[in-house]
């Protein structure tokens, strides 16, 4: 990969925009001379060096690559003409057709990392164009490498059925952890010790799976299968119907990413 890679950010002054620029500053991926982010209202103090600007279309000329970072429903009025250039999209439902007319190139990435980029742990799914060549994908796959982990899917549909899944990143185990930490105020446990005992589950349990590389189903029925106080819990949950409300809740996910793709 070229070391003179100019990338942009449209977007770059919020959450996941300015994740993914310090992840991919942090990988050495480009330089802070070659990474421009714009922002709306107040530039943010950070990412000295690289070029901040409201106006989009300039970030978009002085680039290479262009990742779209604002939500699907501020994207219609954005006008940028790419001229061709990779254009990457971290919105959720925008199809891959629609990128490639509004901005002038059929060479677009449409993908969705998640807020866990913010600790280079995100996973993100993403699918490119027709157009989208092979240096196109070495240039995406750094880019989400270095914000957590990637794979190429082969269809936009696996792409909004993701969205919901992966796309949603901390906040589903952090609904988990919410349920689990009520539980144990409302107990009469004190809530300094109740936050610190559920965090270190929840990051434990993550860092259990990633060193283990097994289904999660396989962790899940060793615990069952040992018949102590975790089977007697994991048994009562599935009873009061935890696997349906986990699918509905997905399934509600998917069908708002559809629809957000159908109005932009």
């Amino acid at each position: 990969m070229s070391g003179s890679l100019r990338i942009g950010i449209i977007g770059g002054g919020g959450w996941l925009g300015g994740a993914i620029a310090a992840s991919i500053l942090d990988a050495g991926l480009v330089q802070p001379h070659a990474l421009s982010l714009s922002y709306r209202t107040e530039q943010p103090n950070r990412f000295n060096g690289s070029f901040w600007t409201t106006e989009n279309q300039r970030l978009a000329d002085r680039s290479d690559v262009i990742i779209l970072s604002v939500r699907p429903a501020d994207w219609p009025p954005l006008a940028i003409d790419a001229n061709g250039k990779l254009v990457i999209s971290v919105m959720a439902g925008v199809r891959l057709s629609k990128l490639a007319e509004h901005h002038n190139t059929d060479r677009v990435v449409r993908s969705l990392p998640n807020a866990a980029a913010e600790v280079g742990k995100s996973y993100t799914p993403w699918i490119g164009s027709d157009r989208v060549n092979d240096q196109d994908r070495t240039v995406v796959r750094a880019i989400f490498d270095a914000c957590g982990a990637e794979d190429e899917v082969t269809s936009e549909s696996d792409i909004d059925y993701l969205t919901g899944l992966s796309g949603s990143g901390p906040a589903f185990p952090a609904l988990l952890a919410a349920a689990m930490m009520n539980d144990a105020v409302a107990r009469g446990l004190d809530s300094d010790i109740a936050r610190r005992a559920v965090s270190a589950l929840i990051v434990g349990a993550g860092r259990l799976l990633e060193r283990r590389d097994e289904c999660p189903n396989e962790l899940v029925e060793a615990f069952v299968s040992y018949r102590g106080t975790t089977a007697a819990a994991i048994e009562a949950m599935r009873t009061a119907g935890f696997d349906t409300v986990v699918a509905g809740g997905l399934q509600a996910a998917l069908k708002k990413s559809v629809s957000m793709g159908e109005r932009s």
